[in-house]
């Protein structure tokens, strides 16, 4: 991993934090766990992800990663199969392999 790969991944981190919790917010982060609608806010909270992952990386097909990931991840959360530790956990491991992807890539 270069430079260049370590600063794209502390991007992509600190744009997961503000994707998280202040462009969330309290709204946010109560309708997409509970209501009849939970669904489309889990679904907008992870589109907000995968906007930032689309900004960062420039790759539409990282962007659809995240937001399908972001959401089953969050989906567990909710649902009580993952602690926070554990949710945070595997959002970083999302990242990590983005990079990943795209320093293999040619």
């Amino acid at each position: 991993m270069t430079e260049q790969h370590g600063l794209l991944l502390l991007t992509l981190l600190a744009a997961h934090w503000i994707c998280d919790y202040p462009l969330q917010g309290e709204f946010l982060a109560r309708a997409k766990a509970e209501g009849p609608l939970r669904v489309y806010h889990l679904i907008a909270h992870a589109g907000i992800h995968a906007g930032a992952v689309a900004l960062i990386t420039g790759s539409l097909a990282l962007s659809l990663m995240e937001l399908v990931l972001h959401t089953m991840i969050d989906q567990l959360k909710i649902a009580g199969r993952y602690s926070f530790a554990r949710d945070q956990f595997m959002h970083i491991i999302c990242k990590v392999i983005y990079v990943a992807i795209l320093a293999a890539a040619p």
